[in-house]
Parts: structure tokens; C-alpha cells; sequence
């Protein structure tokens, strides 16, 4: 499929068919999720796999019963990451073959940017930066041939108690994978012309 095709046909799944998807195809699409665009590349954010069963029956409660926990065959949490780390992405960027002396500005820049957000304010931005990764995510799944659903219907605290994460990781969002035991609805969208000021 080329991108127009998976856009198109990429839908919200409300039921998965249960079966299991290849955990090399699994890998494909965080490598994918990996290399999504995010504000200064800084990347603040982490993915929670869940693939064991009895943790989904504990997370459906909490996600308004939704079926797509259950039935889906890798539940990926997106979670924002607080702890932005410009020293780790400095020693990257460092080791990709870039000078100190080319990248001093920018990191001043990136370090001088982090400073100014104080708690909540670093997690509205690395929330924002999550929802970049989802796209990857959605179309990802598509161009691999399974289907996914973007979730925001959850209570964040519960999972994070259910999944015992650290206090510096949210979760964001709940992007359910598997493969469609459902049939799309056609997709409804404004007119082009309406997205236009």
C-alpha cells in the first residue's frame, strides 16, 4: 500500500480478532514509532507492551470497558516521559559524528528550553510530542499489515498503578494492535475546504 492507501484505509478498530501478531512485525512498528518526529528530538516518551492477558482483564475496568484491550493482540501504553534528558541526546548526537563545538549552540538552546518548563508544563509538552509518536503508530500498523485504535478512554492513575510505573512516565495513550474482527465504517471527514483559514 502506498501512504494515500493507508490513510484511507486505516480506521479506529473497536474489536480485535485475538490472534497474535509476529513479534518480529511487533519490532517493525516500534522501530517505526522509534523514528517519529518529536520538538528538539528529545523524544520524551516510553512504551509499555502488554501482551500477558490477566494484566489486559485488569486494565479493561479502567479503560471503561472497552473492548479493544482484551481482544487486541499487544496493547501499546504511550506514555510522556518527564525526564528530559538533553545530556543523553548531547552524547548521541556526539557519537553520530557530530563536533562539540557545532552542536554548543543548539544544546544551550534545547538545555535553556527545559529549564524554563516548570513540572506541568514538561508534561503538556512531552504529551504533545506523544501524540506525534501515535500517528506513526496508527499508519504504522496499517503498512504492516494489522490494525490498531487510538485510545485516550482510560484513567491514567489506575494504570499506572496496574503497570508500576515510575512516577516520571504518564500514560497518554492506549494504541490497541491486533487484527480487525470489526468492519469500518466509512470514513467521514470535513471538507478540505474547511480545514483551510
Amino acid at each position: 500500500m502506498n501512504f494515500k492507501e493507508i490513510v484511507e484505509k486505516r480506521y479506529a478498530t473497536k474489536k480485535f480478532d485475538g490472534k497474535r501478531i509476529p513479534e518480529q512485525k511487533v519490532g517493525e512498528l516500534l522501530e517505526l514509532i522509534r523514528l517519529s518526529a518529536s520538538s528538539f528530538n528529545l523524544q520524551p516518551w516510553k512504551i509499555k507492551v502488554v501482551i500477558d492477558q490477566e494484566v489486559k482483564k485488569k486494565l479493561t475496568p479502567v479503560s471503561w470497558d472497552q473492548p479493544q484491550i482484551e481482544s487486541c493482540s499487544h496493547l501499546l501504553v504511550l506514555c510522556a516521559d518527564t525526564n528530559v534528558n538533553v545530556d543523553k541526546l548531547e552524547e548521541l548526537m556526539l557519537k553520530n559524528g557530530a563536533k562539540k563545538e557545532d552542536i554548543q549552540g543548539y544544546v544551550k538552546i534545547m538545555r535553556d528550553f527545559v529549564k524554563r518548563l516548570n513540572e506541568k508544563e514538561k508534561l503538556e509538552w512531552a504529551t504533545r510530542q506523544v501524540y506525534i509518536a501515535l500517528s506513526n503508530a496508527l499508519n504504522g500498523a496499517k503498512s504492516l499489515g494489522f490494525d490498531s485504535c487510538p485510545m485516550e478512554g482510560f484513567n491514567a492513575d489506575a494504570y499506572s498503578k496496574i503497570l508500576g510505573l515510575p512516577q516520571n512516565l504518564v500514560p497518554t495513550l492506549v494504541c490497541p494492535i491486533g487484527y480487525a474482527a470489526d468492519m469500518p465504517k466509512p470514513k467521514l471527514r470535513f471538507a478540505r475546504e474547511e480545514l483551510l483559514i
